[in-house]
């Protein structure tokens, strides 16, 4: 095992002096390697475990081939928070074949969205595992295509108990594939677009690519547990307003989802190295702490 110091994370995060003091309150973090089996492979990652945990995370990723994000699970073990993280399949040493490209059919498809969401739930089971002696509310974090991974994991599992998504869409796939080649990826899209062209080219617009859609809202109509989005304003890959107003809407159905815009921040809306982004990532730690405190070490909810 190995124990990480409050410097490291304080260099991070280039700004992060709120995030750092609070680290400084729980300096014991271990980190500890893991493997585990899912869907016929192994996959490889690292528990980070401060001394007296609140709650704990599976971080789940985002497109493309990434590996396991240490520092960002360090930084969530030095707030109180247990954080295990893993490589993708198929990359660095998980085992399996990595879906790609990034951008395109299969990486998007239902198939292989429902395959990270089991891996995600075989990562839940390897946390709840080395946390039974002491158990906390175990809940899902990630990034970007986690928004529609995330859900699908949590629909599966009763043992996840919440949920945070950063630039995480509430959009179909092929809606948000259409946005993105909307955008370009232009970072000043927003300086010479609208809302409404957006809104009309993602409802009418030709797919280039054929695959079986996916709806995060299919899940998350069913879910009955706490989430948070954070998003940012300048995003030109996922459609922001849109994923906000479905939020909303599904709020207005009882269900516990929040949700915090960022107006100055893109898609990499917690890694920016800016003071803005510092306040996303302290938002998401101060939001997992008061849902844990609302929860018994079990994971069922005290009161509505």
């Amino acid at each position: 095992m190995h124990r990480y110091s409050g410097f490291l994370l304080c260099i991070v995060l280039s700004a992060c002096s709120s995030l750092c003091r609070a680290a400084a309150e729980e300096p014991n973090v271990t980190s500890e390697e893991v493997s585990f089996a899912s869907a016929g492979v192994t996959l490889a990652g690292t528990l980070f475990r401060p001394e007296h945990p609140v709650a704990a995370v599976v971080v789940v990723h985002g497109s493309g081939q990434e590996k396991r994000m240490s520092r960002f699970a360090a930084l969530l073990a030095k707030n109180g928070i247990a954080a295990l993280t893993y490589d993708k399949r198929g990359v660095g040493q998980s085992g399996g074949v990595y879906v790609g490209p990034e951008v395109g059919s299969n990486n998007v498809d239902q198939a292989n969205l429902a395959l990270l969401a089991a891996d995600a739930n075989a990562a839940v089971g390897v946390l709840s595992e080395r946390l039974s002696a002491d158990p906390r509310p175990v809940g899902l974090l990630g990034y970007s295509q986690a928004g529609w991974v995330i859900p699908i994991a949590a629909q599966n599992n009763r043992a996840v108990k919440f949920m945070v998504l950063f630039s995480g869409p509430v959009a179909t796939t092929r809606e948000q594939l259409r946005f993105q080649f909307f955008t370009e990826g232009n970072p000043a899209f927003w300086d010479t677009h609208s809302e409404a062209e957006a809104r009309k080219h993602i409802s009418g617009d030709a797919d280039r690519y054929e695959f079986v859609d996916t709806d995060p809202r299919d899940a998350l109509a069913k879910l009955s547990i706490r989430g948070l989005w954070l998003f940012g304003g300048k995003d030109v890959q996922a459609p922001v307003q849109l994923s906000i107003e479905r939020l909303d809407a599904l709020d207005a159905h009882g269900k516990l989802y929040e949700h915090r815009l960022f107006p100055t921040l893109g898609h990499n809306v917690a890694f920016a190295k800016s003071d803005a982004s510092e306040a996303v990532v302290a938002e998401a730690v101060q939001w997992i702490q008061s849902v844990a405190a609302e929860l018994p070490p079990g994971g069922n909810r005290r009161h509505r």
